[in-house]
This record gives structure tokens, sequence and C-alpha cells, in this order.
């Protein structure tokens, strides 16, 4: 019975052991350089937001994420018949972009749409001129555009597309993505202009 002891106290004393060698081994997490621009923690999770897409800009051209996220980007998913969210979400983003441009910063806000069967490159560079000289807009293949959706973990979903002027429902965040980092935070709709600059000012600031 004492040897059965003996033997069950050893084997919890060596686990205990392997435990505390491996987290002395195991490397710390890196700090948040960010944490005090985030009010919402769940951004934490971005690792898995964000990656690579191919998509048609409204030039005409075949572009990829490297091409379009070049500084601070803000990536909207949404589409140019929309006839509430979309138009007012853009209009924010543009507000706030503009509100970075006085103060020094360089944004580029991004139009991505869901709907590629009405919005050619033509419609979409119309749509991204009114909101912002600087706003992209971007379309591609049914394929391409579900790939980026994806990437984004964006929902969207068509209803009765049989009908000429079909709605589309889907998702209403904007993602602030940097070079090599990639996605860093996303933006609620209830996220005013002047908030929005000023959070997108502290994720430059804490580059």
């Amino acid at each position: 019975m004492k040897r059965s002891l003996f033997a069950v106290l050893a084997l919890l004393a060596l686990l205990a052991g392997g435990v505390a060698l491996y987290l002395i081994r195991s490397p710390a997490p890196a700090p948040d350089r960010f944490a005090q621009c985030r009010t919402d923690q769940t951004a934490l999770g971005g690792s898995q937001i964000g990656g690579p897409f191919t998509l048609v800009s409204e030039t005409g051209e075949t572009v990829t994420d490297a091409d379009i996220v070049t500084g601070p980007t803000l990536i909207y998913f949404g589409y140019t018949f929309c006839p509430d969210v979309c138009p007012l979400d853009n209009t924010r983003n543009a507000q706030a972009v503009y509100l970075l441009d006085e103060r020094g910063y360089d944004v580029t806000p991004v139009f991505i749409s869901i709907d590629p069967g009405r919005d050619t490159p033509e419609l979409l560079a119309q749509f991204t001129e009114y909101m912002h000289p600087r706003m992209i807009g971007l379309t591609g293949t049914p394929e391409q555009v579900a790939a980026a959706s994806r990437a984004y973990r964006t929902f969207y979903s068509v209803q009765d597309p049989e009908e000429e002027f079909y709605l589309i429902d889907h998702s209403t965040l904007s993602y602030l993505v940097f070079p090599e980092i990639g996605f860093v935070e996303h933006f609620k709709r209830d996220v005013t202009p002047a908030d929005m600059a000023d959070r997108i000012a502290c994720f430059v600031d804490s580059l």
C-alpha cells in the first residue's frame, strides 16, 4: 500500500515538474502594442481575420491585397444598391478619413462590393468618388468576392435573387488593416466619425 502511494506521489511530482518546465520554457505572449487604442477586446482574436485576396479594382485592373493595403487601410463590405446602411457607413468612414487628413494621417478607405452581378467597376468608381477621392472600390467574380468575404469573416445573403431590385443582407463592420501586420481592429456602426478618427490615429501612432 505504501509503495502504491509512493508511486502516485512520485508520478504527481514528475508531472508537476514537467508542467513547471513547460511554463518556464514557453515564451510569454507578446504584449499588445495597441492595448490603449482598443475599446472592444474581441479584436484581440483578430489573427483569424483578414488575409490574401484577389479582386478587380474600379479601374478594371486585377489587384491583390498587397496592391491595396500599402498603408493604414479601412475596409468595408457592402453594395452600391444598398438603400440604407452602406451609404451611411461609407459616409461615416469617409468623414473619419477627412478628419484624419486634416491631422496629417494618410488612411485609405476601401469599399469591397458583395454584389458583383450589378456593381461594375464603372459604377464603383462613381460611388467611391462621391464618398472620398482616395476611396478604392473593388469587385470581382462571385468566387473572388466570396473568398475575400470569408477571409474577413463577413456575412452576406441575397434576398430573392430572381427579383430585379434584390436586396442583400450583410454584416456592417469596418476593418482597420495595416500592411505586414494585417487586421488590428473593427468598428461598429455606432462609432462616430470623430471617435473613429481618434482611434485610428491611436493605432497609427502605436506602430
